[in-house]
This record gives C-alpha cells, structure tokens and sequence, in this order.
C-alpha cells in the first residue's frame, strides 16, 4: 500500500495530462496492486456476507478520471483510490462497505484515508422508511444495529437537516437520524493504518462490525423498491 500511497502523493502535486501520461506504467502498476487488494477484501467481506462474496472488481471499484464538467475544479484525475462492496455493485443504490486510500492528513473527503458504511445515494422514500423505522423501534436500533459496530466508527452527520422534522419530537432519543438523509457509518484512519501488513484483515473485521448497520438500511431499500415494481 506504500506504493499507491506515494503514487497518490505524487498524483496530487502533479494533476495534469502530462504528468500523468509520463507516469502510466506506474500508474498501471498501482492500480494492479489497488485491484490485488480490493479482490482479497471481496473475498474476506463474503465470508460473512454473500451478496459481497459474488461481486467482481468492475461492481465495486471506480475510474481515476473525474467527470468535470459540471465541476469548478478541472484537474482530471481523483488523488484517491475508493472501493465500495454493496449488494448488487456499486450502483445499485444499496448500503455497503466503502474503503478509500487518499493522501492523507486531515479528517476531510477525499484527503483523509476512511472506512464507511451505508451509502449517499437514498431516495426521498428509503429516508422516510428509514426515519419511521427508527423512531418506531429505537432500542432495537440503538441496541442490536449502533452497538454492534466498533466505537472507532461515527454517524456521519454531513448534509443533515438543521432541525428535526416536525412530525418527531426534537428531544427524542434518536431525533438527530430524524434530520438524516443519508445513512452511513464513518471513520478515519492513518497512514500507519493504511500501510499495515494486515491491513486486508484488520478492515474486513471492522466491516464485519457493521453489517448489522447495512441489513438495516438494506431493508428499507428492498421495501422501497419492492413498492415500485
């Protein structure tokens, strides 16, 4: 992984065209190095997951280009490398379990190397299933899904509501997931972290802390689209 971090490093001081160009091979072999690993965390994930256990590389892993065309920022090319393990791949709109390998430092997307779990992407009817599921059974929530994952991870309160919605009471338990509209369990990690020898291991188990998270969420999705066909 020592590597793909300097590589990573290197990209960001360097984003254009000609430099990385220049730098394909290299780039080529990082990224052999990157899919190596995302095939052995597949691999460990469905261990204990089997929607995980069948995805390939293609379903879960993402291009170096970036899309700017709707973007302030033109430099081509992402300085992270990001693997995200859903049922079905990683458009299929589910919750799942997301790796990424930035250049590090900092605690801010996409710098900071993180471990996620849950998705961005929820359509207007998921979050409101989400939020009367919740409220309706919070101790089976707080209990059987929040503290079986690892206290290294944290509800990710970005993009939040300011305030609770006005059909549930703001001094509830669980009113901040009420002000939710995505659902993703996060935390960040260091470059020691990332340049661990185990390292496959050491993310596969604490992934394995919140598959209770994304059963969670998943079932809400199922409904929802369920309800749509």
């Amino acid at each position: 992984m020592k590597e793909i971090l300097q590589f990573l490093r290197d990209l960001s001081c360097n984003n254009n065209k000609e430099w990385f160009t220049a730098n394909k091979d290299r780039y080529q072999k990082v990224q052999a190095k990157w899919y190596d690993f995302c095939e052995q965390l597949i691999c460990e994930v469905g261990k204990y997951d089997s929607d995980i256990a069948r995805l390939t590389i293609k379903d879960c892993t993402y291009r170096i280009y970036r899309d700017t065309r709707f973007s302030k920022d033109k430099t081509p090319y992402k300085t992270h490398f990001g693997v995200f393990l859903a049922p079905g791949g990683k458009k299929s709109m589910h919750a799942g379990y997301y790796f990424h390998v930035g250049t590090g430092g900092g605690n801010s997307y996409p710098e900071a190397h993180m471990l996620a779990s849950g998705n961005y992407c929820y359509d207007s009817k998921t979050v409101k299933v989400l939020r009367e599921d919740i409220s309706d059974g919070w101790e089976e929530f707080s209990k059987n899904v929040l503290q079986k994952a690892d206290p290294s991870f944290f509800v990710d309160m970005d993009g939040a509501l300011k305030k609770v919605p006005k059909e549930y009471p703001a001094d509830a338990p669980y009113a901040d997931f009420m002000r939710l509209k995505s659902y993703c369990l996060m935390q960040y990690v260091d470059d020691k972290f990332i340049t661990s020898p185990d390292l496959v291991k050491r993310v596969a188990e604490l992934f394995r802390t919140t598959k209770p998270f994304n059963d969670y969420v998943n079932r809400a999705v199922d409904y929802v689209l369920e309800e749509q066909d």
